[in-house]
């Protein structure tokens, strides 16, 4: 599992990659791509991140929607009895400025989740696990030639930048542990513990094509009925076109990521067939119309193993709408 964490950062930081904006206020051309689409299983319940921000990283506050299903097999073999669970999330989400360097995102979910087995159906309904994250933003700047003179002293961005993301997950959200006995633990609206988050991003990009990358690792912490879902690895590229318009902005993107997770330890044991890796593909677009940012993505599993190949996650979908402060 630690071979595979180290051989996949290898693999991504090659592609890290940022667009730096031409008009710091209209949303609508302002490609500054960063932080989508991560954290996509429920292993870590369906209150996890989901990503940080959007494509047009403008400075926002907005609501975005999440559905997920999974399917879960009670049982080793083909014919053995299924669970159908739906997550639907609402999710009020914000990035604040603090000054050119700093900013702050954060998360407050909504869940619904329905599960259906033989026939049964259970509801769990409530306020997530809420999640602030602090940022610093470094950007690269494009170096002078020794005989240039510059009489303005201007900087000109080179489209590199890095941005280091430190935060924490709190239990916001309820956490039940007759629910542990299911085969997706991740039926749950929050983890009952205290998550650290941790993140990094390097980014390059021009005025039409760009791609960013993003690596986050969350330390889970233990609840008090000395439940500890394990740590989680997540990471995600995305590739990205802007199609600028008279009024309008639009960035269709493509991109891979995925999650590592390591296993629940319960009373100092460990659970068996807890831990599981997925691989997505996902694409969507970004649409930015004066103020407001509307956005849409579609994923799709890869490939995946997740707990002892026991649960299946079949497909995400998400849109959002933000406006830009």
């Amino acid at each position: 599992m630690q071979n595979i964490k180290y051989i996949i950062i290898g693999m991504v930081m090659l592609g890290f990659a940022k667009a730096e904006a031409h008009n710091p206020v209209n949303p609508c051309t302002k490609h500054e791509p960063f932080q989508v689409l991560c954290d996509l299983c429920g292993c870590s319940t369906s209150s996890g991140s989901f990503g940080f921000g959007t494509l047009s990283n403008a400075n926002f506050i907005g609501l975005r929607y999440i559905y997920q299903n999974f399917e879960s097999k009670n049982g080793i073999f083909e014919n053995s009895p299924t669970s159908k669970e739906t997550f639907n999330t609402v999710q009020l989400w914000a990035q604040i400025p603090v000054n050119e360097s700093f900013y702050v995102t954060a998360s407050l979910p909504y869940q619904d989740l329905t599960r259906d087995f033989n026939g049964v159906k259970e509801n769990l309904n409530g306020l997530g696990d809420a999640s602030v994250v602090g940022w610093y933003k470094h950007v690269f700047y494009k170096k002078k030639a020794e005989n240039e003179i510059d009489f303005d002293n201007k900087k000109v961005p080179s489209g590199h930048s890095l941005q280091f993301g430190l935060g924490i997950k709190l239990p916001t959200g309820q956490f039940e542990q007759r629910l542990t006995d299911n085969i997706n633990p991740g039926f749950q609206v929050g983890t009952g513990s205290v998550d650290g988050v941790f993140s990094l991003g390097y980014n390059y990009g021009n005025d039409s094509f760009g791609v960013n990358t993003l690596l986050s690792y969350y330390l889970k912490g233990e609840n008090k009925n000395d439940y500890q879902f394990g740590d989680q690895f997540s990471y995600a590229v995305n590739f990205f076109t802007a199609i600028p318009k008279e009024k309008m902005n639009i960035m269709p993107f493509v991109g891979v990521s995925g999650d590592i997770y390591d296993p629940i330890t319960q009373y100092g044991e460990t659970l068996s067939d807890t831990d599981g890796d997925i691989l997505n593909f996902s694409l969507g677009s970004e649409l930015a119309i004066e103020k407001f940012i509307f956005g849409a993505s579609y994923t799709l599993p890869v490939s995946q193993r997740l707990f002892g190949d026991n649960v299946e996650s079949k497909q995400r979908v998400s849109v959002y709408v933000n406006f830009a402060l």
